[in-house]
């Protein structure tokens, strides 16, 4: 039997590591242990007993733990050799109370003790008495003269008596009286204590442990004690002493059990004891079961056979009002301490089992909190478990009423699957795993009632629910985990019989990351069920044929056809989750997979998604999952076992898809083994893969890459200690050298790695590349390090001192994340390469950092600290601050340091003398701000200073700090200077409008005006603009600017400009606002607390309560008042770090603030108005935050009463009352709605809020109907945060995607109370809508309502008598389909779609087809005919969608169509209702398969078209053409049935004869929609043709009447939609084949044409699509015929207009349609070796190529680096030809194929003197680079520069490229140097000259004007600069070559 099972709260899955106990020695009070040593010191008695004695003795005197353990283990095996003939003398006597009085001293959990324990259990027979007596006496002591403070301690030893040790056990025997008065009496002092804690969190915490143990061992105590309290009991009949302290603790247990401040575990573990109470005192009986059966009752009719005290004490359990836990932790007692293996005793044993899942299914509905959820669902598993051991261990056949209820489709079987069904999809992951052992139990316990039926296809349960789990969608996770079950149960055949496409079905799944892990689960059940099913019918049959066969073909070749085809996307998860599972399933699949892959041609571009990963890419993820697996061989034996050859690698490496690389290099880096060896060819493989993979802007990507490449420095590592250690014990020579070339190669390889990473940190790489090399820089230092001394490696040695520099100006990036490695690798560098050990060096770092820290950039704030973090170890620091203090004339004086001092108080003194120093400046700037805010916003902004006290403060272990009374007074004026800084700048974020507060101006002229402004608006203003808005007399004004500016200091002073614009003035407060809310926060967080408590001694710390209280208030007030959200943001996070630390601070008065704030805010909140200074706007402002951090301090596993207390309050203020209806008195109403939303917001609270959902819910509704707008505002607000908080975030873009519903069964168990109160506010809202006058009443909270309900559906496991049915809601939705409201009927009819079931569909449209007049009449509501047929379509809609069946026969639907015609017909006055109704036509007509049967289509089919034939479409006269509201939507109802007649399915309309016809009314038609509409069909149509078929074939519909008209039409349609819309259709034409353009009867040539289409593309640039759809068709005829392009002049100017689309600033679809063109002429015209287009064109569209896969887009980037499978396999190496490859690798390769192609045309000289101007870089950069460098200066004035557009591109690289390229292609140029070739061009060679010498000089003398550290203080000027110079450099040196 379980004696106990403590409830888990938390997570349920988690496996804890065992912590191992602490030894600690003896600790006694001094007087005992000289009193002990003296009685052991004795000099008689028997040597052996005198042995004891000494060895106790020595054990005594020594303080070490261990050692103490090994004496008295000495001691237990002297005392076992004792023998009985020893005399009875005191020193035996002595030694036994010694070890007695140390057993019970000891703490809980000291191995010390369990060593007593078994000493004690070694004593011989004849003196365990005496042991016992021994014990006893001690034990007593301890009992009876004991405080308060010494409960727990007494518990643990009472605890350890019983936790194996059998001579303890006889001793609480023979005291149990005395012991259970004890338990008694400690418990009662619990539950007094308890009363007096509120607020205490910590306190209350730990009296929840000390009762959860003082519980759990009365129970033990009573469990063990059994026998002895019978005995007791039965004795003496009357009364006794045991009976009484029974029942006292029985009522113990009673209070907690009742008593909601308790934790649930101790509540838990007192229902428990409750049963364990009844058990042991009436035994194990029928009568037991009637107790407690009367107990979960809840009445006292059946406690008849108890004793009269427990009946007495039973009795104030069967209360009505008592609280739902008790049933169910009294359920938990009975199912845990009540035996249930084999037969029940009797029936009401068996009446109790089924109580007890009857009672917490009851308690389901009635339950909120999701911990007592979790509670319930591991209950009833754990009654299922309770069941099946009855079942299972019954040797005679099961009570037929039990077996009949428990067997499947019983009625209690049922209400347990609809439990099951309601809470799969919970959001505790505990409930849904508890969910699923239920449901595995309920199958078990079918099977086992039912033993006849094993075979599942003759279980019809079994299959019909199996059926209907197959049927559900597989958005619900609840049904992955039941299929498992049943596969577990019964099979993976039994599931592939019914559904065959599941594999394929699941593997779709596998995109979806919410769903991938549940798909995969069951897939492994699946597979692996499957094989061994095979394997078994195999042996079976006794056949030897390869049973493997079916199961490749099952499970392998659908993952593979997803691998291949698949979206990337979409497969990622297949590799994380699916793969490895497979291949550990069936390792020796690898071989058929690899030839699979191999042996399939390469799949066309045509059927794979363009983003595949193709034959090769899904080779490399099976073979990295393999080798990952340890299935593929190591690669010590060659590459893999010679899998797969080294080029196909080197291919995927650097192919254009992340993925197909991510999976080649995990391929080279992950191995079963981390000391596998790397071999010579991985690490070339790796070489191959760096530099082209280290520029990558997908975050996912770096991520990926760095995590593969630390694998391989691991293995680097691993396997260098391994052959090092092989070394060391080898004999054998050549073994010897063998491993010492591995480790020279390994050396190789990391300084090669090391010195790469290095070089690309130039100034003007880009930040993925950085992002990247520094974090790898990092892994080798942490790896390897970077020393310089005798290492393996000795990686320091590569590190140059440039090298080293370049990493610290990585520190002036931009980015955050770049600055933190930076500062991270710079510690590990070789200090000789860094170089800050050099006091000039390290003064000018340090010059720099303090320049920084007063920039107006915020992001150089951030870089000074990172700069003074990284100078704090450098002993010359204090004299270097010391000289910079003198220079700015401080008072500052550093704290001295020795040489002997250590370098932890070297930190120390540096960090003190740095945060001295910075508050010195501090103090002086806040100064200067207190007279100037405008000056310090332009010159000293204060937040800078600060930041880096912040930043410095974190790097110090306030622990263990030395200098204690100089860092109290520093933190002292810290807390001054933050109070000061903050009183500055809140007039600004206090004010109303902060944002607006000044007028955005640059003229320093008026900036005077500021001043004024910063006078005005002192912090006076309050909630006014509820009653009236502030006027600004402008004449008052006018005079006041004019008398201020002639007293205003002049901001012109000494010589610099200042430009203060108003974003500074912003900039500067908010951010000084946060600086000062994380400086306060970092304080109290980190600082040691300084307090007193009561009688306990001071402890000492650095700051001081009253400091922190103040801290506190200072918050207070900036989250009250501040309005500006960045301010009020940040101070809730610096306010967040002070709540954690008040709660687990020591200081009582502290603990108890956070409640005593939230009830001051909350009455204030309560009593606020227009007056009050809380902010009602801005979302009520700080006010929610300043809440959220006070409840989110409160620890989780509480009771949460501040939570609780706090929602109640808000709730009540929330909620509408007849006193809240003016503006003025709802302002608490508003902050109350502003602060809820906060709170369901917040993710710290958990689930913990999840209780007050429905009340939110309510309280968002009806404040909907209030009339003031702030209400409704606010209304509005909680009610989506609710949505989302209820459904879950959106899982994509479609707002009625079905993963963001719920069941309605779900929804309504997890918020019964929404049930009434939303069918009772639809009701109502229905009643409103019926408005026969035509006149619009609209309720305020329809809309919300249908869009809560929009997202419930019913579950088809529901069964039909759910009291929480959807049933009821169906009449008023529908009612709601007649609103006037058009809005309102579309979400009517969305909202009805989920409420009726998929079998329902059917009947329920012919019932509302039903409802529509079958003729025309006076009296129709053409409202009511619109709502009801929107509702009709839309359920046809979603039963097309999710049925994929025909409707059932004799549905009636057709009928009472055929009967309706009239309402599509001219007889129809509503064109909005002609076209709804034409809607549900096209939906029945318009599909191949129709929902009708084929009779019935057909008829309806001739209907419709003759209404089509007789409508405004084809009978267009102007004049009859119907206008008015809901017109266009008609007409684009009648063109999608024509566009379905005509040429979509015209063979099935009967009706190809007028497709022409159609087509041309369609084409030809006035109104633009329709023509667009027809055109969209004409591509969508013409694109789906192209996939199916050959390309040469043109579809049967399409004439050639049909195909003028689309040529006429591009030539004359005005509408720029419908024009790019032709000329798209016509591209696909033209693809095709040639294409004959005619204008009526005249045909056009193609120079025409390309005149036409020219102009255009020129004129067309406010249209993208028309521009791309142009340019796309004209330059797809270009490419056909490039002769006729070339007769024309048009051809410069489509070249032209080429390259100016592929410039940086254009749209991306722009440079996409470009790309698309260069990458479709590359063949016919880029490297068409006769030159169609002339040298100067062609290199201009290669120079775009070459722009484009720099761009910053990679989509534009991975488009254009298609051109390379473009180009003619001759101009490319073998390996090389139609392979994909990655942007970088393309631009490389392309260079070099221009260089080539130069050659082939025979334009060398040509062609180096354009690569040299592309290398000079264009003429306008070197106008630029004087003008530019003048206007440097100003650079500083603007807060936010917008620095280059192009963050991925990198001239350095890029320039780097052409000078690589190009003196490769010098030589060649010599060798064609020969009479009769073509010559340089001297005259452009010299003016090249000219202009480079000029642009060196220049940008020479630019660099050299900057000043000190550039990279820090003009860090884009400085890379700008250092560009120009190396390109001009660079040129001048090839210029150098070619003379």
């Amino acid at each position: 039997m379980e004696t106990f099972a403590p409830m888990l709260l938390h997570r349920v899955m988690v496996v804890k590591k065992k912590k191992t106990a602490r030894v600690e020695a003896v600790v006694l009070e001094e007087e005992n242990l000289h009193k002990l040593i003296a009685s052991l010191s004795v000099d008689c008695g028997e040597d052996g007993i005198r042995q004891v004695a000494q060895t106790l003795q020595s054990c005594l005197e020594l303080t070490e733990p261990v050692q103490q353990i090994q004496l008295i283990k000495k001691a237990g095996s002297q005392l076992e050799a004792l023998s009985d003939e020893q005399p009875d003398d005191a020193l035996l006597e002595a030694c036994l109370h010694t070890l007695a009085l140390v057993f019970t001293s000891l703490r809980a959990k000291n191995p010390l003790r369990r060593t007593i324990a078994s000493a004690f259990g070694s004593v011989p027979a004849w003196l365990q008495e005496r042991t016992v007596d021994c014990l006893c006496s001690c034990l007593s002591d301890c009992l009876s003269n004991s405080g308060s403070d010494k409960y727990s301690h007494n518990v643990d030893t009472i605890n350890a008596c019983l936790d194996g040790f059998p001579l303890g056990e006889r001793c609480i025997n023979k005291l149990l009286p005395e012991v259970l008065q004890f338990l008694h009496k400690g418990l009662s002092q619990y539950l007094h204590q308890n009363k007096g804690l509120a607020g205490r969190h910590i306190a209350q915490a730990q009296l929840m442990q000390s009762c959860l143990a003082a519980v759990k061992t009365s129970m033990l105590v009573v469990q063990r004690s059994q026998e002895t309290i019978s005995e007791v009991l039965q004795a003496e009949q009357g009364h006794c002493n045991v009976e009484d302290t029974l029942s006292s603790l029985l009522s113990c247990y009673i209070h907690i059990l009742t008593d909601e401040e308790f934790i649930q575990s101790v509540q838990s573990t007192a229902g428990m004891a409750v049963v364990l109470m009844i058990r042991s005192i009436m035994g194990s009986g029928d009568e037991v079961a009637s107790v407690v059966c009367s107990l979960l009752h809840g009445s006292a009719q059946g406690l008849a056979p108890a004793p009269q005290w427990l009946k007495e004490r039973c009795v104030s359990l069967c209360t009505s009002g008592r609280l739902p836990g008790v049933s169910l932790y009294l359920c938990h007692g009975v199912l845990a301490m009540l035996s249930w293996k084999g037969a029940l005793p009797g029936p009401q044993w068996e009446q109790l089992l089924l109580l007890v899942p009857n009672t917490l299914l009851d308690l389901d509905v009635s339950v909120k909190e999701s911990s007592t959820a979790m509670v319930v669902a591991r209950v009833l598993t754990l009654w299922s478990s309770a069941a099946l051991d009855c079942l299972q261990g019954e040797t005679q056949p099961c009570p037929p009423h039990l077996q009949q209820s428990l067997s499947g489709g019983s009625e209690l079987h049922q209400h347990l699957l609809e439990h099951i069904y309601s809470h799969w999809e919970h959001p505790l992951d505990g409930v849904r795993h508890q969910t699923r052992s239920l449901f595995r139990n309920l199958l078990l316990l079918h099977q086992l009632t039912n033993p006849s039926t094993s075979d599942p296809t003759k279980d019809s349960y079994i299959t019909e629910l199996t059926q209907s789990l197959l049927g559900l969608e597989w958005h619900m996770r609840g049904k992955y985990g039941s299929l498992g079950c049943l596969v577990e149960l019964y099979g993976a055949g039994h599931l592939l019989n019914i559904q065959p496409q599941l594999p394929s079905c699941l593997l779709g799944l596998m995109g979806d990351q919410n769903m991938a892990p549940y798909a995969s689960d069951l897939l492994e059940r699946l597979f692996v069920s499957h094989k061994a099913q095979l394997a078994t019918e195999a042996v079976a049959a006794g056949t030897t044929e390869d049973w493997m066969e079916p199961w490749h073909g099952t499970w392998v070749t659908p993952l593979l056809q997803v691998l291949c085809l698949a979206r990337l996307d979409q497969t990622t998860y297949i590799l994380d989750y699916f793969l490895p599972k497979l291949l550990r399933c069936s390792p020796s699949s690898l071989a058929h997979m690899v030839q699979a892959l191999q042996d399939t041609p390469p799949c066309s571009t045509g059927k794979g998604a363009s983003g595949s990963r193709g034959q090769l890419g899904a080779l490399m993820t099976c073979l990295r999952a393999a080798r990952a697996q340890g299935v593929v061989p190591s690669s010590e034996e060659g590459l893999w076992g010679g899998l797969v050859p080294l080029s196909l690698l080197q291919q995927a490496l650097v192919h254009k898809h992340d993925q197909v690389r991510m999976d080649a290099l995990g391929l080279v880096c992950e191995t079963h083994r981390s000391t596998e060896v790397l071999t010579l060819q991985e690490m070339d493989l790796t070489r191959h893969f760096l530099l082209p993979n280290l520029n990558s802007q997908s975050p996912g990507v770096r991520q990926q890459t760095v995590s593969l490449l630390k694998k391989l420095l691991c293995r680097a590592n691993d396997s260098t200690q391994l052959l090092q250690k092989r070394q060391s014990q080898e004999r054998d020579q050549e073994k010897k050298d063998r491993q010492q070339h591995t480790i020279q190669l390994y050396k190789e390889f990391l300084h090669w790695l090391c010195v790469r990473l290095l070089e690309v940190l130039l100034p003007g790489s880009s930040f993925s590349k950085c992002l990247m090399s520094l974090h790898l820089l990092c892994l080798l230092g942490q790896f390897f390090t970077f020393s310089t001394g005798p290492d393996v490696f000795a990686l320091g040695e590569v590190v140059t001192s440039a090298h080293a520099q370049n990493v610290l100006y990585c520190v002036a990036s931009n980015f955050l994340e770049v600055k933190q490695l930076a500062s991270t690798l710079l510690p590990q560098l070789p200090p000789s390469a860094v170089g800050l050990q050099v006091p000039e060096r390290m003064c000018c770092v340090l010059q720099a950092a303090l320049e920084l820290s007063t920039s107006t950039k915020p992001f150089d704030s951030v870089s000074a600290a990172h700069l003074l973090t990284l100078l704090l170890h450098q002993p010359h620091l204090s004299q270097a601050l010391l000289h910079c203090a003198q220079q700015q004339g401080l008072d500052f004086q550093p704290p001295s340091l020795r040489p002997q001092d250590s370098e932890n108080l070297l930190l120390e003194l540096n960090t003190r003398a740095v945060v001295q120093f910075l508050l010195c400046c501090l103090q002086s700037d806040v100064l200067r701000a207190e007279s100037s805010l405008l000056q310090a916003a332009a010159s000293y902004p204060l937040y800078g200073r600060a930041h880096c006290i912040t930043a410095v403060l974190q790097h110090l272990n306030t622990e263990s700090l030395k200098q204690t009374e100089q860092w109290r007074c520093l933190v002292s004026e810290l807390i001054a200077v933050c109070y000061r800084m903050s009183d500055v700048v809140s007039p600004v974020v206090q004010s109303s409008s902060p944002e607006g507060l000044i007028p955005m101006d640059t003229d320093s002229e008026t900036s005077a005006g500021l001043q004024r402004i910063l006078q005005e608006i002192q912090p006076r203003d309050t909630n006014d603009f509820f009653n009236s808005a502030r006027e600004l007399d402008a004449h008052h004004g006018d005079d006041h600017t004019h008398s201020q500016t002639t007293h205003t200091p002049s901001l012109n002073t000494g010589g610099e400009g200042y430009r203060v614009t108003a974003q500074m003035v912003l900039v500067c407060c908010w951010r000084s606002m946060k600086e000062v809310a994380m400086l306060l926060g970092q304080l109290c967080q980190s600082l040691p607390l300084l307090y007193t408590n009561d009688e306990v001694q001071t402890r000492p710390g650095l700051i001081t309560e009253e400091q922190v209280e103040g801290v506190g208030l200072y918050f207070r007030q900036q989250l009250l008042q501040s309005r500006h959200r960045g301010a009020f943001e940040l101070a809730y996070v610096g306010f967040v770090r002070l709540t954690d630390m008040l709660c687990r601070s020591g200081s009582r008065g502290l603990q108890q603030l956070p409640a005593h704030w939230l009830s001051e805010v909350l009455e204030e909140v309560k009593s606020s108005d227009s007056t009050s200074k809380l902010c009602a706007t801005r979302r009520s402002a700080g006010i929610p935050f300043y809440i959220q951090a006070l409840l989110s301090s409160e620890p989780k596993l509480s009771s949460c009463s501040l939570l609780k207390m706090t929602m109640k309050e808000l709730i009540s203020l929330a909620m509408p009352s007849v006193d809240r209806n003016n503006e003025s008195s709802s302002v608490p109403q508003v902050h109350a709605l502003n602060i809820l939303r906060a709170l369901y917001r917040d993710t710290r609270l958990g689930e913990n809020i999840i209780p007050f959902v429905s009340d939110g819910m309510q309280a968002a509704v009806l404040g909907f109907t209030s009339p003031v707008w702030a209400v409704r505002n606010s209304s509005t607000l909680l009610f989506s945060t609710l949505i989302t908080r209820i459904f879950g975030v959106k899982k994509g873009k479609d707002e009625h995607s079905k993963k963001n519903r719920m069941t309605g069964r779900e929804f309504f168990t997890r918020f019964p109370a929404l049930y009434p109160f939303l069918l009772n506010q639809l009701e109502e809202a229905a009643s409103t809508v019926e408005s026969d006058s035509g006149q619009v009443k609209l309720h305020p909270s329809l809309f919300l309502l249908l869009l809560v309900l929009s997202r419930l559906y019913p579950s088809p496991m529901d069964g039909s008598a759910s009291p929480l049915g959807l049933a009821p809601f169906m009449p008023f939705i529908i009612r709601c389909g007649h609103s006037a409201v058009y809005r309102t009927r579309e979400m009517a009819a969305r909202a009805l779609v989920p409420f009726v079931l998929v079998t329902q569909v059917p009947s329920t449209v012919h019932s509302l087809l039903q409802k529509l007049p079958p003729e025309p009449g006076p009296r129709i509501q053409q409202n009511h005919i619109h709502g009801t047929l929107l509702q009709v379509l839309f359920l046809l809609r979603s039963y097309q969608a999710d049925s994929h069946r025909p409707l059932p026969a004799g549905n009636g639907i057709s009928e009472s169509l055929s009967q309706r015609m009239w309402l599509a017909s001219r007889q129809n006055s509503c064109v909005v209702t002609r076209g709804a109704f034409l809607d549900v036509l096209v939906g029945l007509c318009g599909p191949k398969v129709s929902l009708l049967e084929d009779s019935q289509v057909d008829e309806l089919r001739q209907r419709t078209l003759s209404i089509l034939m007789d409508s405004d479409l084809v009978i267009s006269d102007p004049s009859s053409i119907t206008r008015g509201p809901g017109s266009t939507q008609y007409l684009l109802s009648l063109v999608r049935v024509a566009l379905s007649a005509s040429m979509e399915i015209p063979e099935l309309w009967r009706a190809p004869q007028l497709t022409t016809q159609l087509l041309t009314c369609l084409l030809q038609f006035p109104q633009y929609e329709v023509r667009e509409l027809a055109l969209q069909g004409l591509l969508r149509r013409l694109q789906e043709e192209e996939e199916e078929e050959e390309k040469d074939r043109r579809p049967q519909w399409l004439e050639e009447t049909t195909l003028s008209n689309l040529t006429g039409l591009a030539l004359h349609e005005t509408h720029p939609q419908c024009l790019a819309k032709v000329l798209q259709v016509l591209c696909v034409f033209s693809s095709s084949g040639e294409l004959l353009w005619r204008d009526g009867a005249q045909t056009l040539s193609q120079e025409e044409v390309l005149l036409h289409l020219l102009t255009l593309a020129q004129n067309s640039v406010h249209s993208l699509e028309l521009q791309c759809a142009a340019l796309t068709l004209m330059s797809q005829l270009v490419n056909s015929d490039p002769k006729v392009a070339i007769a024309m002049s048009c051809f410069a100017q489509w070249g032209a207009l080429v390259c100016s689309c592929c410039s940086e600033e254009q749209p991306v679809e722009v440079k996409l349609m470009a790309a698309s063109v260069l990458v479709n002429c590359t063949e016919a015209l880029l490297t068409n070796p006769h030159l169609p287009l002339g040298l100067f064109t062609t290199v201009s569209l290669w120079r775009s190529l070459f722009t484009l896969l720099q761009d910053e887009d990679h989509e534009v980037r991975d488009s254009a680096s298609d051109f390379i499978a473009n180009v003619p396999a001759p101009l490319l190496s073998k390996e090389m030809a139609g392979v994909s490859v990655c942007p970088p690798v393309a631009l490389d390769r392309g260079m070099g194929l221009l260089c080539r192609l130069f050659e082939l045309w025979g334009q060398v000289p040509a062609g180096v003197l354009t690569l040299t101007e592309w290398l000079l870089g264009d003429k306008d950069d070197n106008d630029e680079a004087v003008a530019d460098d003048a206007s440097s200066l100003d650079e500083e004035d603007f807060l936010f520069e917008k620095g280059d557009l192009n963050l991925w591109a990198e001239p350095v690289q890029w320039v780097k490229l052409l000078h690589r390229h190009l003196t490769s292609l010098i030589p060649t140029f010599k060798q064609s140097q020969h009479p009769g070739a073509v010559i340089l061009d001297q005259a452009r060679l010299h003016t090249l000259s000219a202009q480079a010498q000029t642009k060196a000089l220049s940008s020479q003398q630019a660099l050299d004007s900057l000043p000190a550290l550039p990279q820090f203080s003009c860090t884009a000027e400085h890379a700008r600069l250092t560009l120009w110079h190396q390109r001009a450099t660079l040129a001048l040196d090839v210029l150098e070559r070619l003379k």
